[in-house]
């Protein structure tokens, strides 16, 4: 499979129920290159907007230094769970700095576990202390669902490949 796919290849498979409920979930990977060259994963909340995927940061986070510089980007949601259940998106991302807090950054905090009275203590200390954040929104050029049942991995689908033309018998 290429880099990058037709935006309609991408709606279907981000579409479906499997990946809305990946994509219903509180955080992802983010991988993308930092300004030195070398690789960065690190986990992030996000919200999932039905085109896009945004995740919320400080003004003063070094990952926005790495991403105007090189606004491609890797995510991965997943599970836990045997057998694993994975959202493999790649995409392009945009900054967009935002006065106080966006509502992303709230929804994506809203599955936590929290008490009424908690919440409102959190989104009290989030509101005092973030007077701006930045909104990094990805546009999903790509997009694989991989739940080992019905799509596994290409190489994987490669090997069952080799192995049927390897076992079929010779006439």
């Amino acid at each position: 499979m290429s880099n990058t796919m037709q935006p309609d290849e991408i709606n279907e498979v981000l579409s479906r129920p499997l990946s809305q409920e990946l994509l219903a979930r509180d955080l992802t990977r983010l991988a993308y290159v930092a300004k030195d060259g070398t690789p960065r994963n690190v986990p992030i909340g996000f919200a999932w907007n039905g085109t896009h995927v945004v995740m919320c940061t400080t003004p003063n986070s070094p990952k926005l230094i790495s991403l105007r510089h090189n606004p491609a980007v890797a995510m991965t949601i997943d599970t836990e769970v045997h057998p694993p259940k994975m959202l493999l998106i790649r995409g392009s991302v945009e900054l967009d700095l935002v006065e106080g807090i966006p509502e992303e950054y709230l929804e994506m905090n809203g599955t936590y576990e929290m008490t009424a009275e908690q919440r409102v203590a959190w989104e009290a200390e989030v509101r005092s202390l973030y007077d701006s954040m930045v909104r990094i929104v990805v546009t999903p050029t790509w997009a694989k669902l991989i739940d080992f049942e019905t799509n596994l991995p290409t190489q994987v689908e490669e090997l069952i490949q080799q192995r049927a033309e390897r076992d079929q018998p010779r006439s």
